[in-house]
């Protein structure tokens, strides 16, 4: 008994006040650990999945369409002005909080709890956006096989699917030198075959009766999945990797589309048409909102994807900088895909010899009809086509893997012990359950289901829950908060500009925005079809059910807290204890003392002790300490 006490008081012994957890012996206390979630491979991992993730398809088809119905060249002055206002600063907002927390879109309202409805309704608004956003890729996996040809199906009449009323081009160019043909009952050929071959839309009445299910359309569809599937197997470690090729190679395609679209004969009439500025324009209230609608949705601030790749970061990766390189290299690839787009619709224009305006459409059109028609004027037309739906390809699949990535880092953060270890075969069951409800948009009247999920998924819910999320985060957590979390991650506080537009600019932006989409609310449509109102009455709902995860949220915190009603909700409204970095050398200043087990009165000395000396950052920390007490004081 004597020899085991000397052999005791031989050992330092560190008092349990000035214990971090690291310190203690876990086999002792046999504490269970969730699997570590993982970070990006490099710093250009992260740059170019944002970039991914904003250059997508709307870019391409919606940003030049938007552009010359809304005063051309002068819709830039607008445009620019609101992604000052909008785009940058809730861009950042949204990147700060991923990269200061490391938790996905759920798990990060330990920053206000009675918020945490915000999460669910992003979740739900992604989830939406995904089962159709696939549907879309899907389409262009099929023109991408039909354009491995001789001779592109859609160049020429004759086909099962065409009708009477179809007329190629050939016909058309032909009557210019000898007589004049009547073209204003007509149907091109690769209108017909969108709409008779690909989506054989005419065996469906509406979008109460889907028809058949098209085999080709599903396989493509569970093709498109499996890609989606395979990239994001391994997190962010695979489609990190990925994102090298998909998120460069579209530009490749962009630069060499753009100089065959130049060197046309007649390309100058579309670029014209497209940048010749209209200045009385500006005059009215929709180019403005026209241009923060642009903004807003090209950059995709709102469904989590930012917030879920920040959350992978190192915690002082340079983000103000990679907010600029992503906002500013969004914009300007509009701008180019613009050019490309025009100088070939203006070469088109001549050819068929009538106005810009009547080939030039927005979105699917101009995608799936408008364009495809002009590929086959051109020499080598299977290989235009194949490389513009390629394109096409690789811009969707990198907005896609950011909206998965978004649901399952989401889910698993909220259940690290169960999910994190199992996540690949959990992304395999969110995957397939998207497909199967993803199938009704591959039957005859799919596209009408598209239609109403495109308007309706992420219209104005997504506008209440991005204005929920920039008050709940300036005015409750306080902007002072949110900026000493950024001054402890970049060693700098941001400046007046994101503030004043944090606290005002941006929400009153996006309030004017929700007002606008309120008041102008047109039913949906597709051609000549107008939706049922029943079918209008759930896309309204479905829009209603993000916004109301918002007060649901609220409810389920307010209700785990003890005390009066407003007790209640003071509590709720503050940080959770164990928010802050996620990474305990991380933790500097006033957050130290909000590491599990953690007792001591002077959390920095203990970080100090244990991680030895003081960094640039912790200096930060000390400073911020300094602040607290002073303001205590006052």
């Amino acid at each position: 008994m004597k020899r085991y006490q000397e052999h005791h008081l031989k050992q330092p012994v560190t008092p349990d006040l000035l214990m971090s957890p690291s310190d203690r012996d876990d086999t002792e206390l046999d504490i269970e650990y969730p699997e570590d979630r993982g970070n990006w491979s490099g710093k250009l991992d992260f740059l170019l999945s944002c970039i991914g993730y904003c250059v997508g398809l709307g870019n391409v088809w919606r940003f030049p369409y938007r552009a010359y119905t809304n005063g051309g060249g002068a819709f830039l002055i607008p445009y620019f002005i609101m992604l000052a206002i909008c785009g940058i600063p809730l861009f950042f907002m949204e990147l700060s909080l991923g990269q200061f927390s490391s938790l996905g879109p759920l798990a990060v309202w330990k920053i206000s709890p009675l918020f945490k409805g915000v999460g669910m309704g992003m979740l739900l608004i992604v989830a939406l956006v995904a089962i159709y956003y696939n549907m879309i890729i899907a389409y262009v996996l099929f023109y991408l096989f039909a354009s491995l040809t001789s001779s592109l199906p859609w160049e020429h009449c004759g086909n099962w699917w065409n009708t009477d009323l179809c007329l190629d081009h050939h016909v058309i160019r032909a009557s210019n030198s000898a007589l004049l043909v009547n073209i204003s009952n007509t149907v091109s050929p690769s209108e017909e075959y969108w709409s008779r071959y690909v989506l054989h839309i005419q065996g469906s009445s509406g979008i109460g009766d889907p028809g058949q299910l098209r085999w080709k359309l599903c396989l493509c569809l569970l093709l498109s999945w499996t890609i989606v599937y395979l990239c994001i197997l391994k997190g962010v470690k695979s489609s990190g990797k990925v994102v090298y090729f998909t998120a460069t190679f579209p530009y490749i395609i962009l630069v060499m589309l753009l100089i065959r679209g130049v060197t046309l004969e007649g390309a100058w009439i579309g670029i014209k048409f497209y940048l010749t500025p209209q200045f009385e324009h500006l005059l009215t209230s929709k180019v403005w909102i026209e241009a923060a609608l642009q903004i807003f949705y090209s950059l995709g601030v709102g469904f989590g994807g930012l917030l879920t790749f920040a959350s992978y970061n190192t915690f002082h990766q340079n983000i103000y900088r990679d907010t600029f390189i992503v906002t500013l290299g969004n914009a300007f690839t509009s701008i180019l895909a613009g050019f490309a787009i025009f100088s070939v619709l203006g070469y088109m224009s001549q050819e068929l010899g009538v106005p810009v305006d009547q080939v030039a459409k927005a979105g699917p059109g101009l995608a799936f009809v408008v364009y495809p028609q002009a590929m086959t004027m051109l020499p080598l037309s299977p290989f235009w086509s194949f490389l513009f739906f390629f394109m096409l390809l690789t811009l969707g699949l990198d907005s896609q893997f950011a909206f998965m990535e978004t649901i399952v880092t989401a889910i698993t953060d909220e259940f690290p012990y169960y999910l994190r270890p199992k996540k690949a075969v959990f992304s395999a069951i969110i995957c397939v359950a998207l497909f199967l409800l993803g199938l009704i948009l591959a039957t005859d009247g799919g596209m009408y289901w598209l239609v109403l999920l495109d308007d309706y998924s992420a219209g104005f819910g997504l506008l209440v829950i991005v204005i929920t999320f920039c008050l709940s985060v300036s005015r409750v957590y306080g902007i002072k908060n949110f900026c000493r979390d950024i001054q402890m991650m970049l060693g700098f506080k941001p400046g007046l500009y994101f503030k004043a537009c944090w606290i005002f600019l941006s929400p009153v932006t996006l309030m004017c925005l929700l007002a606008y989409s309120i008041l102008k609310y047109q039913p949906s449509q597709y051609g000549s079809y107008k939706f049922p109102l029943w079918s209008e009455a759930l896309g309204i709902l479905m829009g209603l059910l993000s916004c109301m995860m918002i007060p649901i949220g609220m409810l389920v915190a307010i209700l785990k807290e003890e005390g009066s009603l407003w007790e209640r909700i003071r509590q709720a409204s503050r940080p959770a204890m164990d928010w802050g970095p996620s990474m305990e050398e991380n933790r500097t200043g006033m957050y130290v003392n909000t590491l599990a087990g953690s007792q001591s009165p002077k959390p920095l000395m203990v970080h100090m002790r244990k991680y030895g000396g003081i960094t640039s950052y912790e200096n930060t920390a000390i400073e911020v300490d300094k602040e607290i007490e002073e303001e205590s004081m006052m």
